[in-house]
């Protein structure tokens, strides 16, 4: 229907419980309408949207009178399409959200000045353009943004590959983060035990460093990321924190989304990751739901970094408890540290000569690269068999770390440790290994001088074994006592 003026009728409906915010939204926004209804409840705006044919539904998340849930939900759904305008505070961003995945709907961050609100409702009231330069034009920007939102993903799933320590972890997805354009700076931080969130990495393309901003202004994430919220303002002075604000626009910031980090879906909140832009960003339904799926891959990253230091501390422990190795099953370092220590003091109190032999594999690690772990497993596993084989019951064999295994020789002369150890080198080169090439070993061997301990016999067994390496492996160096 059209009014006098030839245009067509502007029905307006304006949701929020408290009616000082009505109020308010009539004083700013009354005139941008041929008429403007108002709603205290969900309930009543549905009734308003069932009798009359509303051009433009605001619903303003302002303050927590303002229910979320299926029911807000439902009514942005009963839209169908048509225009809606959700006025959402910073920190309850993560409604907005979940809105936006019921329908099309455009957004502002309060607070807003009465003119922006008053252009913002102008532009969703106006004609929609309908020409093929500007479809076409749409449908080229939109496919350059799923683009980019494509390559972050990968990205993050290539920052998160890997074993390496939680810090280094952080940078890693710090930096695919900042890949992203419009992001200028990007943090991962972590939560306590205390509570409160902690800075694990950053990395950035201005000059700002996130330590020194949360020192000067602790409450930018306290709040509302502790409780596990979405953050996100388009204009640093929405924090409320006029010296915030000041620092991130001389920066450049125009933009800050913060997403919680959860292992689960109402689990305990492991931390947040921070996004700093250079530009302001209109999120759509799709940048939320890539930015959503980048915490849960992030928050998946945390718990395995977790799970690996328990699992190392579990390792710690288990080694404590028993003597030996659990891949190889000969005895483990500290076992074999002890043995020595117990051979060495036998050999003083009787006078008795004690050799010992160390060995380790050629070029494990491109075994590991070229044929996989479990190929580099199955080495190790079968090598310790044979040569354990070869030795007397006297003599122990322990595997001190990684590649490397140790032989303690009892009553052995320097002499006859060098012919067993050149006995079990042949035997190496000669053992098939499933999947694989044939490997080799290179071995040190010594003969306990006087007066020696441990650390110094084991120091010149280590000198040797890199002369043994130098000298094009596979061979065995005799390490001579000074």
């Amino acid at each position: 229907m059209a009014n006098a003026a030839g245009r067509r009728h502007r029905t307006g409906l304006f949701l929020h419980p408290d009616a000082a915010r009505r109020q308010e939204f009539l004083g700013a926004c009354a005139e941008s309408f041929d008429r403007l209804l108002t709603a205290d409840s969900i309930a009543s705006a549905r009734y308003a949207l069932a009798q009359n044919k509303i051009s433009l539904l605001v619903i303003d998340l302002h303050g927590a009178a303002m229910p979320a849930g299926n029911e807000l939900a439902a009514l942005v759904r009963s839209r169908a399409g048509a225009p809606v305008l959700v006025l959402c505070p910073y920190t309850r961003a993560a409604t907005m959200a979940e809105l936006m995945a019921q329908g099309a709907l455009a957004y502002r961050i309060t607070p807003l000045a009465s003119a922006e609100l008053r252009d913002a409702v102008a532009a969703l009231l106006a004609p929609a353009a309908d020409t093929v330069a500007s479809a076409q034009q749409h449908l080229l920007d939109r496919e350059a943004e799923l683009n980019d939102l494509l390559a972050i993903q990968r990205s993050l799933q290539r920052a998160l590959y890997g074993s390496e320590a939680l810090e280094r972890m952080g940078a890693r997805i710090c930096n695919a983060l900042c890949s992203y354009p419009g992001i200028c700076h990007a943090a991962l931080l972590r939560t306590a035990g205390d509570g409160t969130l902690q800075l694990v990495a950053q990395d950035a393309r201005v000059d700002l460093d996130l330590h020194d901003v949360l020192a000067a202004h602790p409450a930018l994430f306290d709040a509302p990321a502790q409780r596990g919220e979405m953050l996100l303002f388009d204009a640093p002075a929405k924090a409320g924190d006029a010296d915030l604000a000041a620092l991130l626009e001389e920066q450049g910031v125009h933009m800050l989304l913060a997403m919680p980090l959860r292992g689960e879906p109402g689990g305990p909140l492991l931390g947040a990751v921070s996004m700093l832009f250079d530009r302001p960003l209109v999120m759509s339904r799709e940048h939320f739901s890539c930015f959503g799926s980048a915490a849960q891959l992030i928050s998946f990253g945390l718990v395995m970094s977790e799970l690996r230091q328990q699992n190392d501390a579990l390792g710690l422990e288990l080694t404590q408890i028993t003597p030996f190795d659990g891949l190889t099953g000969v005895a483990n370092r500290r076992q074999g540290e002890q043995v020595l220590d117990a051979e060495i003091r036998r050999a003083r109190r009787y006078g008795v000569p004690l050799a010992v032999l160390a060995f380790d594999i050629d070029s494990f690690r491109t075994i590991n690269e070229l044929y996989g772990y479990t190929t580099g497993d199955r080495a190790l596993t079968l090598i310790a068999g044979m040569v354990q084989t070869r030795l007397r019951s006297s003599d122990t064999l322990a595997r001190m770390r990684g590649e490397q295994f140790m032989v303690v020789a009892t009553h052995t002369v320097a002499i006859d440790a060098f012919k067993l150890a050149e006995e079990l080198r042949l035997s190496i080169a000669a053992t098939a290994l499933p999947g694989a090439d044939t490997v080799t070993a290179s071995f040190s061997v010594a003969q306990l001088a006087p007066d020696e301990g441990a650390s110094e016999l084991v120091a010149r067994l280590e000198a040797a074994l890199h002369r043994a390496k130098r000298a094009g492996r596979n061979c065995v160096e005799l390490a001579m006592a000074r």
